[in-house]
């Protein structure tokens, strides 16, 4: 009888630990939303703006956020100094805690949901008197960070990375020369879970763990079991979890990897953007797209955090190199998102930049401090130095297109024998791309019924009219296909909304 109840203790146990996980791998998305974008270094108050005039009625499901606690503050406003937490006082450039909490009721309200990325892997480097965004000092040479407080027995030893072959080395020495958190120490664990269920109960709806490949699997998995369930006000079911996502760059031949991670939640796939740049760059041939996921070597698609670019890689930081695409290379930039979110692999984020010249350039300011707002032009784009990707028309109404064939699979795939590929997404979309040095045109399956349809990347339907091409679809479902090696686009999408 003894025994029976301790294996039914275990058994719930077990059955309660998986539940817990598992959940940590749903987004918490709004129905009918796929997408996350990463706004990066955007302040509060045009965040919440973005979110009610732009992401809310383009379908966005979310935001990434740049950090939201006091970092050092460290002279030129690097983009970087973000990551040097001071403290965990949520006052930053982007603005002050009660901005912030506006900002997530503005963004829930409309259906948007709210990401942080969550610094808690360390504190900030030596630097002398070292000053936060929030006026709080600190001392990193002896790593006393009293706005937490946080001293020197809740640190691991001073010690450099100097070889990722040694899990032990990367996980408890010093990444670039910033102070490593000792997360097994409960006093540790207690204040960055004071953070993390002070955002829960503003309304965010995960995190981004930064550097989690520096911090030891069981660490994690202890904070990450003490999180909070996420608030219902903004409209989360009772016993939601926070979705957590990972940042593991692993592209494999090192002591840490992507695997010991996805048993905590989904991982960011370093990969799938390095792979992605390749392919568009014109570096692997756009057939072998045909088995794109775990074929390639990525994480099974529900644990794979996916993207063409990120704030590190765009940069030449992190992994991926010289095949990282960015916005600086634009055609293939859009190809490469438009591929992205046509398929059904992974969970997809979106990137939108700052324009930048060298790798540590913070985001524009009005004078040389504060971060400025982004100025929107009338065709939807962004101005004042910012990029806006995410207000790309080829990017926006791919969202929309994952939105709407979402559930559906790749059926009919087509290929040309080398750079120009189709495919249908059930019968609710298809998408053609043509990366040759000649003009694609061709009769293809769409997988679509009888009509005329608008190609979402070259314009939108507009009333009774499409903006850009035009693809008659006939009764057999086939259409003459045709993108033209000069086009601006190398790429054409039709899906069921987008018929006249």
């Amino acid at each position: 009888m003894i025994v029976t109840k301790i294996s039914c203790c275990v058994f719930l146990f077990l059955l309660g630990s998986s539940y817990q996980a598992n959940a940590q791998f749903n987004p918490n998305y709004a129905s009918g939303r796929t997408t996350m974008v990463h706004l990066f270094e955007w302040k509060w108050n045009d965040i919440a703006t973005e979110c009610e005039n732009f992401l809310g009625p383009k379908g966005y499901a979310g935001v990434q956020v740049s950090p939201v606690n006091e970092n050092i503050v460290v002279p030129n406003r690097p983009w970087w100094e973000r990551y040097q937490p001071i403290s965990y006082l949520l006052t930053t450039r982007s603005g002050n805690e009660q901005q912030f909490a506006n900002m997530v009721r503005r963004c829930n309200n409309v259906g948007v949901r709210i990401y942080v990325d969550a610094v808690f892997n360390h504190m900030a480097a030596d630097r002398a008197n070292a000053r936060g965004t929030a006026g709080s000092t600190a001392n990193p040479g002896s790593k006393s960070y009293p706005a937490v407080p946080y001293s020197n027995a809740d640190f691991h030893a001073t010690c450099a990375i100097n070889n990722y072959n040694d899990g032990n080395q990367v996980r408890n020495c010093e990444l670039v020369g910033l102070k490593d958190l000792d997360q097994s120490k409960s006093w540790v664990q207690d204040r960055i879970l004071d953070f993390l269920n002070k955002l829960i109960s503003l309304g965010v709806a995960g995190f981004r763990v930064d550097a989690a490949k520096h911090m030891w699997p069981a660490d994690l998995k202890n904070i990450y079991n003490r999180l909070n369930n996420l608030n219902t006000q903004p409209g989360f079911a009772v016993g939601s979890r926070p979705f957590i996502y990972q940042e593991v760059i692993d592209l494999g031949g090192e002591a840490v990897s992507k695997h010991e991670y996805t048993g905590l939640g989904v991982v960011t796939e370093f990969l799938h953007s390095a792979s992605i740049g390749k392919v568009f760059r014109g570096g692997d041939q756009l057939r072998w797209l045909t088995n794109w996921g775990t074929a390639w070597g990525f994480l099974p698609s529900t644990s794979a955090f996916v993207f063409v670019d990120n704030h590190d890689n765009q940069r030449g930081h992190g992994a991926g190199g010289s095949d990282i695409l960015t916005y600086k290379n634009a055609k293939q930039y859009k190809m490469a998102s438009a591929f992205m979110l046509s398929h059904p692999f992974g969970i997809p984020r979106v990137m939108s930049s700052f324009a930048f010249d060298n790798t540590d350039q913070g985001p524009p300011t009005t004078d040389g401090n504060n971060i400025a707002s982004p100025t929107f032009n009338a065709d939807n784009s962004c101005s004042g130095g910012w990029i806006c990707e995410h207000r790309w028309r080829q990017i926006y109404n791919m969202v929309g297109f994952r939105n709407i064939v979402s559930g559906t699979n790749v059926q009919n795939w087509w290929d040309n024998g080398s750079n120009q590929i189709a495919f249908c997404r059930g019968n609710r979309g298809f998408v053609a791309f043509n990366n040759q040095n000649n003009d694609l045109n061709t009769s293809l399956q769409t997988c679509l019924p009888a009509g005329t349809y608008c190609d979402i990347i070259s314009g939108e339907k507009s009333g009774s009219r499409c903006t850009g091409k035009s693809v008659v679809v006939g009764s057999d479902g086939r259409a003459n296909i045709s993108i033209r090696q000069n086009e601006n686009d190398g790429a054409l999408a039709i899906h069921v909304a987008s018929k006249l």
